[in-house]
């Protein structure tokens, strides 16, 4: 019933910038902060950020603080993540994730070239 679709990963050069979105469906989405989570290559997940229901808060890792800017369009149950300033070390899948479950889509990669 929950589904969490990710989109708008690709290749991009060092310095370049993409834009993600999560399409959610299956539960209240207004109501719950949501979180982008990566998967580096032969690595484990990765917390990148965090938007409250409220879009009050937002919260990010220190690797991607002052790049990543995470929004969200509750009337079209759409998570976003604006990426710029790619460095090779932000190459992997990424996951959208409400913080109340564990759940998650199959990603999006993100493949930054060096």
């Amino acid at each position: 019933e929950v589904q969490l679709v990710e989109s708008g990963g690709n290749l991009v050069q060092p310095g370049g910038s993409l834009r993600l979105s999560c399409v959610a469906s299956g539960f209240t989405f207004s109501m719950h902060a949501m979180n982008w989570v990566r998967q580096a290559p032969g690595k484990g997940l990765e917390w990148v950020g965090v938007i409250n229901s409220g879009e009050t808060k937002l919260r990010y890792r220190d690797s991607v603080q002052g790049r990543f800017t995470i929004s969200r369009d509750n009337a079209k149950n759409t998570l976003y993540l604006q990426m710029n300033n790619l460095k090779p070390d932000d190459t992997g899948v990424y996951f959208c994730a409400p913080s109340s479950w564990g759940a998650w889509g199959r990603g999006t990669q993100v493949t930054v070239s060096s």
